[in-house]
C-alpha cells in the first residue's frame, strides 16, 4: 500500500523532478564553466532576478490556468511601477501607501482586460494585444516617457538588503509569499478550483453551476495584480521606475509558465514547477552572460525551450487522452 503510494506520489511530480533535474545540471555546469557564478555577490544577483522573473511568470500561469492569454502582462507591469514610482517621487507618497495604490492599479487594468474578454466575446489574445498598447501608450502620454529615480531610499533598501546575511533578497521572500498564495488558492479555495474547471472544459464548468464570466474576470484581475507586483519588484530591483519595465516580459513569461507544468490549453498548473522554470531561465541568462555570449543567444535558448515545453505539453495532453480512452474500455 505504501510502495503503490509513493508510486504514485512520483508519477504526479515525474515532470518537475524531470525538470528540477535539468535545472541543477545546468546550474553546476555554469558553476564550473562560468567564472563568479557561484559568489555571493552573483547569487544575490540571481535570486533577485529568478524573483522578478518568476513572478512575472506567476501573472502569466493564472491567465493560462483558465484558458486565456495576458499579452498585456508587461504593459500592466510597467504601468504600475511608472505609478508607484510617481507617486514616491512627485507626490512624497510613503512606499506602504504607494504600493498598494500601484497593485490596486494592476488590478483595475487587469479587470478591464476581463470585462471586455467577456462583453465583447474575442478572444483574449485579441484583446490583451490591444489593451497592451492603449496601457503603454496611456502611461507613455502621462509620464511624458519620463523615469522616476529619487525613489524613498526605504523602497530602494527593501531590495538591497540580505535577508540573515544569506545572499537573498527580501524579493524572493515577496515571490514566495505569493507562491504560497497561490498554492492555497488552487489547492483550497472555490475560486481555485472553479479557476481550473473554466480552463479544462468551460461548458461543462458552466453547467455544474460555474459562472463563468465573472471566473474569468477575476482571473484577469488576479493576472494583472501579479503583473503589477512583478513590476513593483523589478523596479525595486532597478532602483529605478523607468518606462522601459514590461517589455520584455512576454516570452518569459510563457517560457517559464510552461516550462513549470502550466497548460497552455488550460485547467492545469504547478505552482512550484514555475518556480524551477524560474530558476531555470534565471540560471541561464545569467550564465551565459557570465560566458560573454551576446544576449540574443538568450532569447534564442528561451525560444527554443518555449517550443519544447509546448511540444512536451501537447504529447502529454495525447498520452493522457489515450490512456482515458483505454481506461474506458
Amino acid at each position: 500500500m505504501r510502495n503503490d503510494r509513493l508510486r504514485t506520489i512520483f508519477r504526479r511530480n515525474s515532470p518537475r523532478l524531470g525538470l528540477l533535474a535539468v535545472t541543477v545540471g545546468f546550474w553546476l555546469w555554469f558553476a564550473v564553466f562560468a567564472t563568479g557564478f557561484t559568489s555571493d555577490f552573483n547569487m544575490f544577483t540571481l535570486l533577485r532576478f529568478a524573483a522578478v522573473q518568476v513572478t512575472i511568470a506567476f501573472g502569466q500561469m493564472i491567465a493560462l490556468s483558465a484558458g486565456e492569454m495576458n499579452l498585456s502582462l508587461g504593459a500592466i507591469g510597467g504601468a504600475v511601477a511608472m505609478c508607484a514610482g510617481g507617486l514616491m517621487e512627485i507626490f512624497h507618497l510613503d512606499p506602504l501607501l504607494a504600493v498598494p495604490i500601484g497593485l490596486g492599479l494592476g488590478a483595475l487594468l487587469g479587470a478591464t482586460n476581463g470585462f471586455l474578454v467577456v462583453r465583447t466575446g474575442i478572444n483574449s489574445f485579441v484583446i490583451t494585444l490591444a489593451t497592451a498598447s492603449v496601457y503603454t501608450g496611456l502611461m507613455l502620454a502621462i509620464t511624458a516617457a519620463d523615469s522616476y529615480d529619487d525613489l524613498p531610499e526605504a523602497f530602494l533598501t527593501f531590495s538591497r538588503i540580505r535577508v540573515l546575511g544569506y545572499p537573498v533578497s527580501p524579493l524572493v521572500l515577496v515571490m514566495l509569499f505569493a507562491a504560497v498564495l497561490l498554492w492555497l488558492l488552487y489547492n483550497k479555495t472555490r475560486l481555485g478550483r472553479e479557476i481550473l474547471a473554466v480552463g479544462a472544459n468551460r461548458r461543462a464548468a458552466a453547467m455544474s453551476g460555474v459562472n463563468v464570466n465573472l471566473t474569468l474576470i477575476k482571473t484577469h484581475m488576479l493576472s494583472g495584480l501579479l503583473a503589477g507586483l512583478a513590476g513593483i519588484l523589478n523596479a525595486a530591483m532597478l532602483a529605478d521606475a523607468v518606462p522601459r519595465i514590461g517589455m520584455d516580459w512576454l516570452l518569459p513569461s510563457f517560457a517559464i509558465a510552461v516550462i513549470g507544468g502550466t497548460a497552455i490549453t488550460g485547467g492545469s498548473v504547478s505552482v512550484g514547477g514555475v518556480i524551477i522554470g524560474g530558476l531555470l531561465v534565471a540560471g541561464i541568462t545569467n550564465g551565459v552572460l557570465l560566458l560573454n555570449v551576446s544576449n540574443f543567444f538568450v532569447n534564442l535558448v528561451l525560444g527554443l525551450i518555449l517550443l519544447l515545453a509546448v511540444s512536451l505539453d501537447r504529447i502529454r495532453a495525447v498520452v493522457a487522452e489515450r490512456w482515458s480512452l483505454r481506461a474506458a474500455r
